[in-house]
């Protein structure tokens, strides 16, 4: 048979163009690609012009510095071979390939490339024709097990629901599923043949850096051991962490570590359901506290045995205070009471609070007076744990526990003055911040005040806010002192002998009708407060069923309430040298009072005011001289 009509070199293309083997013609100095046959460029997945337009190390990668020093194997003792290189493809994609090298004219070199899984699959398929043969197995049969198995493999890869990937025993990323490809936003084309660690898996939750070292993951390829991690995180495509717990799997092959597979899952919806349960939790914990601590004050309110709604008297004053009460206690404007201590003031708060719509949540009392100066702001606003020394939990404030419902601020003029800033803003915009704590709560309080002192004199003093004056004062309420009332005396009277009785198991205990005419010549300085403790403490030593308060209140039936240019009354002769009596005593007292606010021209608090010359509280000097009838005004300099 004759060869057909073409000249050697037309020949030789034709030969080399239609190699079944994949050829290469390169110049390893010039570092450029020069032919490609059509096995070569199906390959490499592209034309020669794709192939050529860089340079030859472009497809390369990894394995550049082997496939240098089999190019110079192959230039000075040729021919080469070699089954460790890698080329990429036009995707980046590597292909495993066996090289044959032949060295021609001019250093250029001709490459043999035989791609390692193909001629891996060819040979198990000559086997199996070998085994076929020799009537083992039919041949199509063999070729449809593998293609089945192959197909079940990729779709079980393509369900799973979990991100799967494999890695090479450098770290490089060998495949990735779909879900891996969702979960990280990363396509499988922007993984495979990069390290997934550098990709991905760089850096902590908090933003420190993830040393490669430290990586269970490519611990695996080391220790040959399955490494599972239950929270850390890999990072998404977009920059945002994403949880995940993984087990990464060492992968053998004839007894040496070729690589591992990392099946990982999201648990970003775990996650929040943890962190939704802890804030559950903590939301149990706060709303635990606060119904302890309105037990508390329930409770106190149960030991004090008052019942709010009960004003007894039938005086104009107290029928005219029932009327004020009944005005303002349906609105929710805040109240400013005022009066002398004793005088009922908190009763009259209970009564406006459960004769509103607030009625049926809690009244928080707050004792101003008896508050720390530097835990007034905690115990109105309450702090978080680590505020300060000592706050070792999160605690409500006052304001959060009367949300709702209303917070009554008793000796409201003992606030200070630092404080009545933050006190302003609450009550104007119900907005606050627990001490420690940048979150604003709102709330919904309404607030009624108590006072014994003067809030307007110490506006002028400067020790009280105007606007905050002026924004409890929105209704004003006077709590009458009893002298001014004193045709209500029996009534208390009987109204505390009754629970006196009740209280100590006295019963049939009773007040003769004279008794009750001593008490009601009596000015009471000490008000309701006084009388019931009178009350209580005759009806503890009283020997018999009729209680007499004749050596209990010296003098009272001769005492009286004198004006302040007045001259009080003659004082008894004491049964013995050297004693005073209780008359002469308050004698004593009220002319002492009246030299010391002279002396200051009236000023009862304050640096130079009379209190101060007295050596006495001003709230306790102010009890006296309305006690006597006497104006402090009227002391001042013309």
């Amino acid at each position: 048979m004759s060869l057909p009509d073409l000249s050697p070199p037309s020949l030789v293309q034709e030969a080399f163009a239609r190699s079944p083997q994949a050829l290469l013609l390169i110049d390893p100095v010039a570092d450029r690609l020069l032919g490609a046959n059509a096995a070569a460029c199906q390959l490499l997945g592209g034309d020669l012009e794709a192939l050529s337009a860089h340079p030859f190390s472009h497809r390369l990668g990894a394995s550049l510095p082997l496939w240098v020093s089999f190019t110079d194997e192959a230039l000075t003792r040729s021919p080469a071979w070699s089954d460790d290189l890698v080329v990429l493809d036009l995707k980046r994609q590597p292909r495993h390939v066996e090289v044959q090298a032949q060295a021609l004219v001019r250093g250029r070199l001709l490459l043999t490339l035989v791609d390692r899984q193909k001629a891996e699959q060819r040979r198990a398929r000559a086997e199996l024709g070998r085994q076929h043969r020799r009537g083992q197995v039919g041949w199509e049969r063999v070729e449809q097990v593998f293609e089945r198995i192959e197909r079940q493999n990729r779709l079980i890869l393509g369900a799973a629901g979990e991100g799967i990937y494999g890695l090479d025993a450098e770290g490089r990323t060998t495949f990735a599923n779909p879900a891996a490809e969702r979960i990280l936003g990363w396509s499988s084309e922007d993984m495979v043949g990069h390290d997934a660690h550098l990709l991905f898996h760089h850096t902590h939750a908090d933003g420190r850096h993830f040393p490669v070292q430290q990586c269970p993951i490519h611990a695996s390829f080391s220790d040959g051991q399955v490494h599972r991690v239950d929270d850390e995180v890999f990072w998404h495509k977009n920059g945002e962490a994403v949880p995940v717990e993984y087990t990464s799997t060492p992968i053998f092959e004839m007894g040496r570590l070729v690589g591992a597979v990392v099946l990982f899952r999201d648990i970003s919806e775990r996650k929040r359901a943890e962190q939704q349960l802890r804030d559950a939790l903590a939301e149990v914990e706060s709303l635990k506290q606060r119904l302890e601590l309105e037990n508390q004050y329930l409770q106190e309110e149960i030991k004090a045995e008052i019942n709010h709604r009960e004003i007894v008297g039938e005086s104009q004053a107290v029928a005219h205070l029932v009327r004020q009460i009944a005005l303002v206690a349906p609105t929710d404007a805040n109240v400013l009471i005022s009066g002398e201590s004793g005088t009922g003031k908190e009763l009259i708060a209970r009564a406006i609070h459960a004769g509103g719509a607030r009625g049926g949540r809690p009244l928080i009392r707050v004792n101003c007076a008896a508050i720390p100066r530097d835990l007034f702001e905690s115990e109105f606003f309450g702090h978080v744990k680590g505020a300060f020394t000592g706050a070792v939990n999160d605690r409500p404030g006052r304001f959060e526990l009367a949300d709702g419902g209303t917070l009554f601020l008793d000796e409201v003029g003992e606030i200070p003055l630092e404080l009545q800033g933050k006190l302003l803003r609450v009550l104007q915009e119900q907005q606050f911040e627990r001490v420690g704590d940048n979150r604003t709560r709102q709330v919904d309080v309404r607030v009624i005040a108590a006072t014994n002192r003067d809030l307007r004199e110490m506006v002028e003093a400067g020790e009280f806010r105007e606007d905050l004056y002026f924004r409890l004062n929105v209704f004003p309420i006077a709590s009458v002192p009893l002298r001014q009332r004193i045709e209500d005396v029996p009534l208390l009277a009987r109204h505390f002998l009754l629970r006196a009785c009740q209280k100590f198991n006295r019963p049939g205990v009773r007040i003769p009708p004279a008794q009750l005419e001593v008490l009601k010549r009596y000015p009471w300085p000490g008000n309701i407060r006084e009388l019931e403790n009178v009350i209580e403490r005759q009806v503890i030593v009283a020997q018999g069923r009729q209680l007499a308060f004749d050596d209990l209140i010296p003098a009272a039936g001769d005492e009286r309430v004198a004006s302040p240019g007045e001259p009080f009354p003659p004082p008894r002769e004491s049964a013995e040298p050297g004693l005073l009596t209780e008359q002469e005593l308050s004698r004593r007292q009220r002319e002492n009072a009246l030299a010391a606010l002279r002396a200051s021209g009236g000023k009862v608090s304050g640096e130079g005011g009379a209190a101060e010359r007295l050596g006495i509280k001003p709230t306790t000097l102010r009890s006296r001289l309305k006690a006597w009838g006497i104006a402090p005004r009227d002391f001042k300099a013309s």
